[in-house]
């Protein structure tokens, strides 16, 4: 018999697992890297060699009003290790510039300050300055016309009004943007709900090209690009992070150009051929990912490429805030997965709905798929959003094995945020 550590909240949940009946334990490199030699020097190093750019104290010199966008509380950016270096670099260059932090919240509820505080730690949050995007206050907008695709373009007004425009974030695969971070810090952080909802349509979700790990012609992705290169982001910082959330890689400098070596770095520590399987278990990698069911298609996406036709998906997703967002809770509860495709495909781009998104992966994969859920919601709550509820990761097993058999194949996805399931 084997144990496998499953992250769940804060904390793990033990799966147990006949060795005869593994099909696959899926590990990535990603995870299991270690910071060399500390998470500080990788940052350090990187602000020292900017890509594209000139250092970050040299861009400060001579502006005065300065924003720097971060991420909120259902991230892990590590902004304890990754601001302080920043703002040094900017008092360097000119020790009187007023810097606003920016937490980049897209449509999700404002940072609390416990969650500051334990996000940049106490001494940021008692001495900056520090505001929270909010996308459904329409004056904290300004409108800057149209993207690409077609979509209304209308972003923060600090940060058009601001001298210099710094962005941090975290690079990993991501379910339909392809992969996280750089341009994602400005759409969907810091723009206004309609164009949020329209970047993320029925159209858009359901391109071809809207999937974990591509970029190329991803319309989601060319929007963000544009919007970012609009607003004239003029210096970034992303990390990647291992399976512990400590910094194993950093990248800083032009908005493309670090963002690229950044997702490059990823991509070949987290990309393995799919490995299939009769039921598939993953989870969201624990907290911060975690909270919610909202932001579970995340790894349910990844679980999906390795889950054949009809393979039985589990995931372990603690849920401790509930499910995410009162949008997303009611089209999820809606109908079956059928019924709720049908209605959100009849949806045009200008009047999408908030969070509409999640669950139209999750009609795309429930199709297909049954799915077994460990969490901390209420069973009936699970059972209307077409799932079947669990207790544990062994009696999800033992669940799924009554649906595909007592010799199915299992494959195990420890963290499906991290691996990027497509072939080489």
């Amino acid at each position: 018999m084997r144990t496998i550590s499953l992250p769940y909240g804060r904390s793990t949940l033990d799966l147990h697992v006949d060795e005869e009946h593994l099909e696959a334990l899926v590990e990535t490199e990603m995870g299991s890297l270690e910071p060399d030699p500390s998470e500080e020097w990788l940052v350090r190093q990187a602000l020292a060699t900017p890509l594209g750019t000139p250092r970050l104290s040299d861009l400060a010199r001579g502006k005065r009003r300065v924003v720097l966008v971060t991420s909120d509380h259902t991230r892990a950016v590590p902004s304890r290790v990754t601001l302080p270096p920043q703002l040094a670099e900017i008092r360097t260059g000119n020790p009187d510039a007023q810097v606003t932090i920016l937490i980049a919240t897209g449509l999700h509820r404002a940072t609390t300050e416990e969650e500051q505080r334990r996000m940049f730690g106490d001494r940021i949050v008692d001495e900056e300055r520090i505001v929270c995007n909010d996308a459904f206050d329409p004056s904290q907008f300004v409108d800057l016309g149209t993207l690409p695709s077609g979509a209304s373009f209308k972003v923060n007004r600090l940060v058009t009004e601001c001298d210099l425009l710094i962005c941090e974030g975290l690079v990993e695969p991501h379910f339909f943007a392809g992969f996280s971070g750089g341009r994602k810090s400005i759409l969907p952080g810091i723009c206004a709900e309609e164009t949020v909802k329209e970047n993320h349509s029925y159209r858009a979700i359901a391109s071809p090209h809207a999937l974990t790990g591509v970029l190329a012609h991803n319309p989601i992705h060319e929007d963000m690009v544009v919007a970012a290169r609009r607003v004239g982001v003029a210096f970034i910082l992303n990390v990647a992070l291992n399976a512990h959330k400590q910094v194993i890689g950093a990248w800083a400098g032009d908005l493309e150009q670090a963002h690229a070596a950044g997702v490059a770095h990823v991509r070949r520590c987290s990309q393995c051929a799919p490995v299939t399987g009769d039921i598939v278990i993953t989870t969201n990698g624990g907290y911060p990912l975690d909270q919610n069911l909202y932001q579970s298609p995340k790894a349910v996406a990844t679980a999906e490429a390795c889950a054949g036709e009809d393979g039985v998906i589990v995931m372990c997703c603690s849920c401790v805030e509930g499910m995410g967002g009162g949008h997303f809770a009611e089209l999820i509860q809606m109908g079956t997965p059928e019924e709720i495709d049908a209605y959100l495909s009849g949806i045009p781009a200008k009047r999408t709905i908030p969070e509409q998104w999640c669950p139209q992966i999750y009609a795309r994969i429930l199709r297909k798929h049954q799915m077994v859920l460990v969490s901390e919601l209420d069973p009936e709550t699970v059972r209307r959003c077409n799932m079947i509820p669990a207790a544990s990761p062994d009696e999800a097993l033992a669940i799924a094995r009554g649906i595909r058999g007592r010799d199915a194949r299992v494959v195990v996805i420890p963290d499906g945020v991290s691996v990027l399931a497509v072939a080489p």
